[in-house]
């Protein structure tokens, strides 16, 4: 029968081997969050293309971790500690999961926002947005690898200005729809990129939660946060 030091040792193993993954995927994730803004901001539909088809090694790295995830807590048994790494790495993986099928959504309205009039100023707000989110999630996974709970507060204090800079767009977008109707369309096309964006930094927002409960072992408690006024106007609508 195997002993308890090399059933750890094999866990660490494995935990390094998906781990492996999780940075190669959140590497593919932070280049389709910037490629996607700047084939906007350039109008380059061969780069928007590519975002696009670059999801689907996204999406095969999901489904690797989730498959080596469970491979290791049928095999190990891992104890209690263990295991709450295991089901981080399936909540990270599946936040960069979202994060990337946002990203594609972004390249796909390329290809309509081309054959329209650009907006002044939109699509390098929105770049500045985007390298928020991404160096945010830069951060995230950062702490992830060091455990560092204090930088990954940090990242969730930050989804803050993200929503600041979506709100800024919002009425931004509202003032160009009234000045001309024209531009009715285009405006509803970059504010769902807008909101792409926003949600991209939930999303990094909660891989930062993650890293606090795998170091203390307890989810934050306090309210993230949130800014998105829009949020704020449905759910007041809603009740």
């Amino acid at each position: 029968m195997p002993n308890e030091q090399h059933i750890a040792s094999a866990f660490d193993r494995d935990l390094e081997a998906i781990q492996a993954h999780i940075m190669k995927m959140g590497g593919l994730v932070e280049s389709a969050i910037l490629d996607a803004a700047r084939s906007l901001e350039m109008r380059d539909e061969e780069l928007a293309n590519d975002v696009r088809n670059r999801d689907r090694a996204i999406d095969r790295l999901e489904v690797l971790i989730n498959e080596q995830a469970a491979q290791v807590i049928a095999l190990r048994a891992p104890a209690a500690s263990d295991l709450r790494t295991v089901l981080t790495v399936l909540k990270v993986s599946g936040n960069l999961e979202r994060i990337g099928d946002y990203a594609k959504n972004i390249a796909k309205r390329n290809s309509v926002l081309v054959q329209m009039s650009q907006m002044e100023g939109a699509p390098s707000d929105i770049r500045r947005m985007a390298q928020a989110v991404e160096l945010m999630l830069k951060d995230a996974l950062d702490a992830y690898i060091m455990r560092d709970v204090n930088l990954a507060e940090d990242v969730r204090q930050r989804d803050a200005d993200v929503d600041q800079m979506y709100n800024s767009l919002f009425r931004q977008f509202l003032t160009f729809m009234m000045e001309d109707p024209r531009n009715i369309t285009a405006c509803m096309h970059l504010h769902f990129i807008g909101k792409n964006i926003e949600r991209m930094g939930d999303h990094v927002t909660s891989i930062a939660d993650q890293v606090i409960y795998l170091v203390t072992g307890d989810m934050p408690t306090d309210v993230r946060p949130k800014q998105d006024l829009t949020s704020f106007m449905a759910n007041t609508k809603e009740n």
